[in-house]
């Protein structure tokens, strides 16, 4: 059983950067990869960014690609997604979640994701 409060997010400039806190409840987040998903105004959820459990592989979508980087620090039950040189197309509410399986070296489905937060919006203004 995990549960994940998001924050971080707020309204931004295009070029700036945020850095986003996913904050996680129960004593096995070590033994769940991480992921960052967000949704765009009127688009479809999209995956952002994952992380193994032991924060050892790390994935991308091809648009957050050299601006954006997961970790995470188990220590504290936390994932993190710092995001720089943001876009005004990166304006969405991001989500973390968690699964037990991940094959990595690719995008996380999100219908295979066991447990959600509640999201934190971004906007990037241009």
């Amino acid at each position: 059983q995990v549960q994940l409060v998001e924050s971080g997010g707020g309204l931004v400039q295009a070029g700036g950067s945020l850095r986003l806190s996913c904050a996680a409840s129960g004593p096995t987040f070590s033994s769940y990869h991480m992921g960052w998903f967000r949704r765009a105004p009127g688009k479809e959820r999209e995956f952002v960014a994952g992380i193994s459990w032991s924060g050892g592989t790390t994935y991308y979508t091809d648009s957050v690609e050299g601006r954006f980087t997961i970790s995470r620090d188990n220590a504290k039950n936390t994932v993190y997604l710092q995001m720089n040189s943001l876009k005004p197309e990166d304006t969405g509410v991001y989500y973390c979640a968690a699964t037990r399986r991940w094959p990595t070296a690719q995008a996380m489905d999100a219908d295979r994701m066991g447990y959600w937060g509640k999201g934190t919006l971004v906007t990037v203004s241009s």
